[in-house]
């Protein structure tokens, strides 16, 4: 008797242990996530600062159009956080795609502005957070990938479920990306 209940409780430990483990293993794949997440809005967020510096540089050109559109973004835009869901970013990407699609007609308009040093280095410095949104989202969705993969493989799918962790969706491109204004 005393074999078989120690061989049970040894069964049962192995058991909790390994759940314990799968747990803290599927607790850091989805902390990864949400540090992605967490680091598309921050680059999201200075891409609209400066964003709205290089709206603010075409107010001398276009006022009433660059006015506009800045109480557009400020009422559309939204923080990106860890909680945040892929949709939630490609509604501010688009918002973004939107003002620069604004901004390159203004700036064909008035090539001054186009060759303007100040306007030059905004737009360089939204490029710039564009790339690091984009490489932020392929770390997003590599990390969404191991837990997905986690997720679904036997034996975790048994107790993935149970603990409370689900498949994330990813971060797709969006469709029709405004092209940037160029600056030359």
């Amino acid at each position: 008797m005393l074999p078989t209940f120690i061989t049970i409780a040894v069964i049962i430990a192995v058991v909790v242990l390994w759940i314990i483990s799968t747990q803290r293993r599927l607790v850091v794949l989805d902390e990864n996530i949400s540090n992605a997440m967490s680091q598309i809005g921050v680059q999201l967020s200075s891409r609209f600062d400066a964003l709205t510096a290089l709206l603010d540089l075409t107010k001398g050109y276009a006022k009433h159009e660059s006015e506009t559109l800045i109480e557009t973004i400020k009422s559309r835009r939204s923080v990106i956080t860890a909680k945040s869901t892929p949709d939630d970013v490609l509604r501010q990407e688009g918002i973004i795609s939107e003002a620069l699609g604004r901004i390159a007609m203004v700036t064909e308009q008035y090539p001054e502005l186009k060759a303007n040093q100040t306007y030059i280095k905004t737009m360089d410095a939204v490029q710039t957070f564009e790339n690091m949104v984009r490489t932020s989202r392929l770390i997003y969705n590599d990390s969404v990938t191991k837990l997905n993969r986690e997720i679904r493989m036997f034996p975790v799918s048994m107790v993935s479920g149970m603990l409370g962790f689900r498949q994330r969706d990813y971060l797709e491109e969006q469709a029709g990306k405004a092209i940037m204004p160029s600056m030359k």
